[in-house]
């Protein structure tokens, strides 16, 4: 395998600063040999050659958009709709079900924080809506946030292609709850006001308030150092209650990041705060049994 010239690796290192300092996430090896195939749309709209000519506009002056497309071109967007169907699985006939039996005062709050293009949201919105009769009663509150402006604006559009929609989404859900638009699928109206989707940075959080019932961060701490991690673990844990449930992806743990999250007792593969909640917004809450 070629070397790369000591220019190339000097861009390379500018261009993953950016990354790091802008969303705190360090790139991986293996997204640093994707960089110029994910930065040519970035280079043809601002007429740049290649990443050293990229790496070098950067240096020389303040140009807030083309930071911003850099890092919304290096941002791994990956995502699906129903992803991991047993996490969903436990969501629908675990999760969900005990906070209905605890919450007196029928507010269901949800969090997806690192939504990236609002899929995992899209299905929360759509399990809820098909069972809405459950939920008549209820006030439902979905915040989804990403630090990346690209995705947020695609999510909240609620616009996706063939192909995205021919992963995890069954037909009768598309058929459902999506309409035709042009070549790709739009999710309807009524899933699209469910959920409120804001670009935000989870080290420097505004959008979420009080404590969520449901919190997903999944495949967001692996992109991060460990210093990092227990401050975004952090974060979650100040925004939880004693009875909110923490999803965190397959490979991820809250083992050796920190004490404010330990496994859940009854919901394998999920986490609790171990702290009290935050003083002065606790939830209503009635003890089940």
């Amino acid at each position: 395998m070629p070397q790369p010239s000591a220019q190339a690796d000097g861009a390379a290192r500018i261009l993953s600063g950016l990354l790091e300092a802008r969303t705190g996430q360090i790139l991986s090896e293996g997204r640093a040999w994707r960089m110029e195939t994910a930065l040519r749309p970035v280079l043809r709209t601002h007429g740049l050659q290649n990443i050293d000519e990229l790496a070098a506009s950067l240096s020389s002056k303040r140009d807030v958009r083309l930071e911003r497309d850099v890092v919304n071109a290096l941002l791994n967007n990956e995502s699906s709709f129903f992803r991991d169907p047993q996490i969903f699985t436990m969501i629908q006939r675990q999760i969900l079900p005990r906070i209905q039996a605890e919450r007196s005062d029928h507010v269901l709050r949800i969090w997806s924080a690192g939504c990236s293009t609002g899929q995992e949201a899209y299905s929360l919105a759509i399990h809820l809506r098909k069972h809405a009769d459950q939920w008549k009663d209820w006030r439902i509150e979905i915040l989804a946030t990403d630090i990346s402006t690209a995705a947020i604006d695609q999510a909240r559009e609620g616009i996706f292609s063939q192909m995205d929609v021919q992963r995890g989404l069954p037909i009768g859900d598309l058929l459902d709850w999506f309409e035709p638009h042009g070549e790709d699928w739009r999710a309807n109206a009524e899933l699209r006001r469910m959920i409120d989707f804001r670009q935000d940075n989870l080290f420097d959080a505004k959008a979420p308030s009080g404590t969520y019932d449901l919190v997903m961060c999944r495949n967001v701490l692996l992109y991060f150092t460990p210093q990092r991690r227990q401050t975004v673990l952090h974060l979650l844990a100040r925004h939880s209650h004693a009875h909110s449930a923490l999803l965190l992806g397959a490979g991820e743990t809250v083992i050796g990041n920190g004490d404010d999250f330990t496994a859940h007792p009854e919901f394998r593969g999920a986490y609790v705060r171990q702290a009290q909640p935050p003083a002065g917004h606790a939830g209503a809450f009635r003890r089940a049994g």
